[in-house]
């Protein structure tokens, strides 16, 4: 078989964006793919279609070839065997398997669970589902930073604690856990580790051998790959045991019944290499973007506050609370600009974000609270206009909000008692 490669052009929701100034702040949650990507997954949605589970024909050989290449990109990209990857929809079903599959494999001796308050929405539905199986779940408390107290995490663990769960990179506020520390603390007390990485794969160096991690999840749309195909990383030695979600052929190793995509599992690979080979360049790149935004913003707009820890934080996410703007109408303002008030996830809810109230954040300035995402293909020209514009409607926002005008009167609004008519 002949495949003539072709370099794609841009695809043209990226050439809109760059030429039509709306900048895509959404990029942290909602990437746009790569053409490289897009490059090495064309011949496998064409003429290379067999099923790499075919184990009788060239077809299914040359599929499962691309496959095994795919899975020694993504084990490498963090450091892992290839034998310990195993594909999957994306990082929530990466999640539902390591959290579910561990807790119940070893429930007739372990039956406890230790995670955080500002995990993403599928950890915590999943410990909420646990718990009405009859599995106690300790769901730690973050300091005002977004950072978990260490102490604290040493004081949860119980005989029966079989997992813990901690997100590397916050979806939402860009904080990063150390998560270093955190495995040599399970690892002391014999506890699996299981960290949803789907923020952090390909932005930031992840050794899973020197972290001490058990299980990671993977997302393929985080990395500029294609949506629709993850991954689960599960240690061998010690080794991790799942009981599976979903009964079928048995594919993955038997942990995940169902025939694997080959062209998203390809894409897959290719965004882990890719983002391998640019990691230090985009990080450095857009730490001067989100410098540039952050620093032009607070410049000109007085009481905005940066959420999360400054530090320790991935900078390609970056949440602002503008007091007295509520967070919802700065968004319809900047309708060309794909913002948002925080996970996309639970976007459809009017409910201030539980990640915001979780590291104490004040519900008028969680709902004033603002997301943007820099990305690989985000420019300078998009981060300005994005600026300008914010900048301006803010302003606008303000002159029509009756609380701004107490506050620039001096009025301090917590000593008013409000009252309900």
């Amino acid at each position: 078989m002949r495949w003539l490669r072709c370099r794609p052009r841009l695809p043209a929701r990226a050439q809109s964006v760059i030429a039509g100034h709306s900048f895509a702040g959404g990029w942290w949650f909602r990437v746009p793919q790569d053409p490289r990507v897009l490059d090495s997954m064309l011949p496998y949605l064409t003429v290379c279609y067999g099923n790499p589970h075919s184990r009788t024909h060239a077809y299914g050989w040359e599929s499962e070839a691309a496959l095994d290449k795919a899975r020694r990109q993504v084990a490498d990209l963090i450091g892992a065997d290839s034998r310990e990857i195993i594909f999957t929809s994306g990082a929530t079903e990466s999640n539902n398997m390591a959290i579910k599959g561990v807790a119940r494999f070893y429930k007739s001796r372990k039956k406890h669970i230790i995670t955080t308050q500002t995990e993403h929405k599928c950890v915590l539905d999943s410990c909420r589902s646990l718990e009405t199986e009859g599995f106690q779940v300790t769901y730690l408390p973050v300091k005002k930073n977004g950072l978990i107290d260490l102490k604290e995490l040493e004081g949860a663990f119980q005989p029966d604690t079989s997992l813990v769960s901690v997100m590397t990179v916050n979806n939402e506020i860009g904080v990063k856990q150390p998560i270093h520390d955190i495995g040599e603390i399970c690892r002391a007390h014999k506890v699996f580790f299981h960290t949803d990485a789907a923020q952090a794969i390909g932005k930031i160096p992840m050794d899973v051998n020197d972290m001490k991690i058990d299980l990671m999840s993977i997302s393929g749309h985080k990395i500029y790959g294609p949506k629709g195909v993850g991954a689960l990383y599960v240690r061998r030695r010690p080794r991790v045991r799942l009981e599976p979600l979903q009964s079928g052929g048995g594919q993955e190793r038997g942990l995940r019944s169902g025939t694997v995509p080959t062209p998203l599992a390809v894409g897959l690979g290719a965004a882990c290499e890719v983002a391998q080979q640019e990691m230090e360049y985009d990080h450095k790149r857009i730490s001067q973007l989100a410098e540039r935004l952050v620093t032009k913003i607070m410049s000109e707009v007085p009481d905005v506050v940066m959420n999360g820890d400054r530090e320790h934080r991935y900078p390609g996410c970056i949440n602002l609370s503008f007091a007295y703007v509520e967070g919802e109408s700065l968004l319809m303002a900047l309708k060309d600009v794909a913002l948002s008030s925080g996970s996309a996830c639970t976007s459809a809810s009017l409910e201030p974000s539980y990640v915001l109230r979780a590291i104490g954040t004040d519900e008028d300035l969680a709902h004033s609270s603002i997301r943007f995402g820099i990305g690989r293909f985000t420019t300078e020209e998009e981060v300005d206009y994005t600026v300008q514009k914010c900048i301006q409607h803010v302003k606008r926002l303000r002159e029509m909000s009756p609380l701004w005008e107490m506050v620039q009167d001096g009025i301090d609004l917590k000593s008013i008692k409000w009252t309900q008519h």
